[in-house]
C-alpha cells in the first residue's frame, strides 16, 4: 500500500516522541515496582543463561588454544624461568614449614579456637553484565544450589564482589568497582581503617581516612569485619596513587576476565550473643538467705 510523502514526514516526527515516552513508562515502572522488575529481570536471565554457556564455551576453547600456542613459543624463556623460580621456591618452602610448626605450637599453648569453615559453591561465569552504569557478571547455578543475596564472590586472588540478585539458574554478581559499591576495609601497614568506594572504572577510591594515618603506597588492603556477612582478613587489593592526595586500590582480583568464581556464605559463621557483657541471675525472683553465722535465731536475745 503506497504511502504519502506527507505521512511517512509526520510518522517520522513521532517516532521520537514516542520512544521517550516508553522509556519514561518503563523508568516509572521500574520505580514503582522494583521487586516485579527485579524478578522479570532473573526470569529473562534464568531463560538465557544456559544460550549464555553455549556461546561462552567456543571463547574459552580458543583462549585455550591462543594460551597453548603461546606457552610453545615461549618455551625455553619460561624453562629457565620457572628452573630459577623454583629454586626460591624450596627456600620458601622450608621457611613456610617452619612457621607453620612454630603457628601451631603458638595455638595450642594458647588453646587456640579456630573459625568455622564457610559454605561455599563454585560456578562459572557466563555473562558480562557491565554497562554504562554497573558492574556486574551473571553466574550460572544448579536449581538446586543455595545462594542468597549477600553472598561473598571470591576467585582465586581475592574479593571479586556480593550477590545483590538470585534466580533458579542464575545469580548477578556486583562487583566492587561498581559505583554504587561501599565497603568498610583495612590498610594492613598503616592499620588505618578506611572505606573503598567503586566508580565504575578499574580502580576503585579510598575515601574517609584519617588524614593524620594516610594511605602507603603498595600497602595491602583487606576487609575488617564490620559488616556481619564480610569477614575481616580477606584480600581485596593494594594502594596505589594516581596522583599526590587520590589514592586507590589496585584489586587482586582478575576483574577484566572473570572466569570461574566461588560464592561464600558468612551469615552463620559468627553469631554473636544475644546480650553481650550481660550475666544471667539465676536466683531471680527468689528471696535472697543470708548465710547460717548471720541469721536471727527466736531463742538467742541480742547480745547471743
Amino acid at each position: 500500500m503506497p504511502v504519502s510523502i506527507q505521512f511517512r514526514q509526520a510518522l517520522g516526527k513521532l517516532v521520537l516522541p514516542a520512544l521517550i515516552l516508553v522509556a519514561c513508562g518503563v523508568i516509572l515502572l521500574g520505580k514503582a515496582d522494583r521487586p516485579l522488575i527485579e524478578k522479570l529481570r532473573m526470569q529473562t536471565a534464568d531463560l538465557l543463561a544456559p544460550a549464555y554457556g553455549l556461546v561462552a564455551w567456543p571463547q574459552a576453547k580458543l583462549r585455550w588454544l591462543s594460551g597453548n600456542l603461546q606457552d610453545i613459543r615461549n618455551l625455553e624463556a619460561e624453562n629457565i624461568r620457572l628452573r630459577a623460580e623454583n629454586v626460591s621456591l624450596r627456600h620458601w618452602y622450608d621457611v613456610a614449614a617452619a612457621l607453620a610448626d612454630e603457628n601451631a605450637a603458638l595455638k595450642s599453648n594458647l588453646h587456640w579456637i579456630p573459625d568455622n569453615a564457610p559454605a561455599f559453591v563454585t560456578g562459572r561465569v557466563v555473562r558480562d553484565t557491565s554497562g554504562l552504569y554497573a558492574r556486574a557478571v551473571l553466574l550460572a547455578i544448579n536449581p538446586d544450589t543455595a545462594v542468597r543475596k549477600g553472598g561473598i564472590a571470591l576467585d582465586g586472588s581475592g574479593l571479586v564482589g556480593r550477590v545483590t540478585e538470585v534466580g533458579k539458574r542464575s545469580v548477578r554478581v556486583l562487583l566492587i568497582t561498581d559505583s554504587s559499591s561501599r565497603l568498610p576495609v583495612t590498610l594492613e601497614s598503616s592499620h588505618a581503617a578506611a572505606i573503598m568506594a567503586g566508580d565504575n572504572t578499574a580502580l576503585p577510591r579510598i575515601i574517609f581516612y584519617p588524614q593524620d594515618n594516610v594511605p602507603i603506597e603498595g600497602e595491602r588492603v583487606v576487609t575488617n569485619g564490620e559488616i556481619e556477612s564480610l569477614p575481616a582478613g580477606l584480600p581485596v587489593g593494594h594502594v596505589h596513587y594516581l596522583r599526590p592526595g587520590q589514592p586507590v586500590v589496585v584489586p587482586a582480583a582478575a576483574l577484566d576476565h572473570i572466569d570461574i568464581l566461588r560464592i561464600f556464605d558468612y551469615e552463620d559463621s559468627v553469631s554473636p550473643p544475644d546480650a553481650p557483657g550481660r550475666v544471667p541471675l539465676p536466683n531471680v525472683g527468689r528471696t535472697m538467705s543470708l548465710p547460717s553465722q548471720f541469721q536471727s535465731h527466736p531463742d538467742q536475745g541480742l547480745h547471743g
